[in-house]
């Protein structure tokens, strides 16, 4: 297979970015290569990107069409997507027959193992360059499958997606090179001549890896375990979620040509799409040839594939209980902003959207004076209110509800406990079809912590629970169980209080979550930056792994040594 892009292009283009994410992998310190602004591409902005106008563009063309990748075993076509804004998209993708798909995925392993942990990180910072430069394109495509509004699924299903893959391809490729490729060994015998051998060290993937999509985030729940698994050697099969197919689909079209002019196979990636109510995630799950499996989405199915697919190496991430404990702060009006932005984000459509407001019974002391219990929850309400009273700004926030289920929880949510905020229906004139919600609040007493307690469970959508507890003690305990029963994907807590700061901290470390203290300003609990930031921590039950640390990609291969006597 002739190679259009030759190791030495792919090293001169992409080596230093590869270095920089190292570099940003060991410090924490915030860097990104790819532009969160849309200026920032097409004319005059990034060389080779698409801008506004031809981004709409290309996501037009791929409307009402068949979205031919080339993969070997397609026997038929499926699709069926329909935009949470209204519209239906069209597009119809390859059904693939499994007994031909996989053994064909399989094929370019051997060459690919071969080619070494530089040459596939390089191709890997290939396809996300690639994939950068169809931001807008892609972010349209986010937007029609997951509801996010514009501006957020540009960000979160583009640069910070693409960080998320980037940063993965840096932690694989340092896994990898931990161990030399070559050594002499020599052992002393004394009088007699040493002992001598010659010995390699390869790096081999373990097989194919499954990708299993969410609808919400499309993109930047997925580019983690793709670029994790291809960086270390294995083939990815895509399965996305039914409702988000084009997000991914259009990323397996980009890399399978980034593969092909590299000199790979392209079969080294490809699409499990799926005809509707056929469920072929189990199916996948438990064949032998997949031994890794990265999904997102609900625990009862994540749990199924960690007790089932024992023959793969299996990453989840599934529902938790994210908590924000309120004791005092010197800041009461950022509080109030954070928070109302944090509930508000996507309609609370993010596994990091704080759920639990837990708040003690007699109230808080504040900078602006002590605030009761009421007068917390009130002040939060309005500050909510106020965010989004303008329809405009609110569905600029708000984006739409990714599906009926998310609905119903909101309609159902006063029957759960007293309203301090009833949620309200937005209008989108640019997509009337569009559903668009405000956050609900519900006053809850958890003075009586029981297991049928609505605050025990996700409730997934802008669903929030203000929690009566009877004091800051209880909140930590009841923060506590929480973790350790239903998981946590975040944890924030606002105190003026060393001494409650270092109890919310000795939780967090003993039930392994990851927390943000006294947030007032615009960064917020339920945002995360690749390179700095660890999204989950592998350690309670919402996931069993972090994105993304060393554990995440290093089992996804093992290191074979070859002796030879020297």
């Amino acid at each position: 297979m002739a190679a259009e892009l030759s190791p030495q292009q792919l090293s001169e283009t992409h080596r230093p970015t590869l270095d920089q994410a190292l570099d940003a992998m060991r410090t924490r310190a915030y860097w990104s290569p790819h532009p969160e602004h849309p200026k920032a591409y097409g004319e005059g902005g990034a060389p080779g990107s698409l801008g506004p106008a031809e981004g709409k563009a290309a996501f037009d063309a791929v409307l009402n069409t068949r979205l031919d990748l080339g993969q070997p075993g397609t026997d038929g076509w499926t699709g069926g997507e329909t935009s949470p804004y209204g519209p239906a998209l069209g597009v119809e993708y390859p059904h693939a027959d499994l007994d031909v798909l996989l053994p064909a995925m399989s094929a370019g392993m051997g060459a690919w193992r071969e080619a070494g942990p530089e040459t596939r990180a390089l191709v890997c910072l290939e396809i996300l360059s690639r994939i950068s430069a169809r931001t807008h394109e892609l972010a349209l495509a986010v937007m029609h499958t997951s509801g996010q509004a514009f501006m957020m699924a540009f960000q979160a299903g583009g640069p910070h997606a693409q960080d998320r893959g980037m940063e993965a391809v840096a932690y694989a490729y340092a896994e990898q090179v931990r161990t030399p490729r070559t050594a002499d060994w020599s052992k002393p015998q004394g009088k007699r001549d040493p002992l001598q051998l010659s010995k390699s060290f390869t790096a081999v993937g373990r097989g194919i890896s499954l990708l299993i999509g969410c609808n919400t985030f499309p993109t930047w729940n997925s580019y983690p375990g793709i670029f994790a698994s291809l960086a270390t050697g294995n083939p990815v099969l895509v399965k996305p979620h039914p409702r988000a197919v084009l997000p991914l689909a259009l990323t397996v079209q980009l890399a399978r040509e980034v593969l092909t002019e590299a000199g790979f196979d392209p079969n080294l990636i490809a699409l499990a799409a799926e005809r509707p109510g056929e469920g072929i995630a189990k199916t996948l799950a438990l064949r032998p040839e997949i031994k890794i499996i990265d999904y997102t989405g609900s625990t009862a199915f994540g749990d199924w594939l960690e007790a089932n697919a024992r023959q793969a190496q299996v990453y989840t991430e599934k529902a938790g209980v994210n908590t924000i404990v309120i004791d005092s702060t010197d800041d009461y009006r950022g509080m109030l902003a954070n928070l109302a932005f944090s509930l508000s984000l996507y309609s609370g459509q993010m596994c990091t959207t704080p759920q639990n407001l837990l708040i003690p019974r007699d109230g808080i002391t504040t900078d602006a004076g002590d605030k009761s219990y009421e007068d917390v929850v009130t002040d939060i309400a309005a500050a909510v209110t106020g965010l989004l009273g303008d329809d405009a700004r609110a569905g600029a926030l708000l984006g739409a509800l990714v599906n009926p289920d998310v609905k119903a929880r909101v309609d159902g949510a006063a029957e759960l406990g007293e309203v301090a905020l009833a949620s309200r229906t937005v209008a989108n004139p640019d997509f009337p079809d569009a559903v668009v919600r405000t956050p609900v609040i519900v006053k809850l007493d958890g003075t009586k912590a029981d297991d049928g307690a609505a605050y025990l469970s996700e409730c997934f959508g802008p669903v929030s629970f203000a929690v009566s507890v009877v004091s800051t003690a209880d909140a930590l305990a009841l923060l506590r169980r929480t973790i350790r029963e239903k998981g946590a994907m975040t944890v924030g807590a606002y105190t003026t209080s060393p001494e409650v700061e270092r109890e919310v901290e000795t939780v967090c470390f003993e039930e392994s979550a990851q927390l943000s203290l006294n947030l007032t300003g615009g960064v917020y609990v339920n945002q995360t930056a690749a390179f700095s930031d660890f999204h989950g921590s592998g350690g309670n039950p919402a996931a069993n792994a972090a994105l993304c640390d060393g554990a995440f990609v290093a089992n996804r291969f093992r290191v074979i040594e070859v002796r030879r006597q020297a």
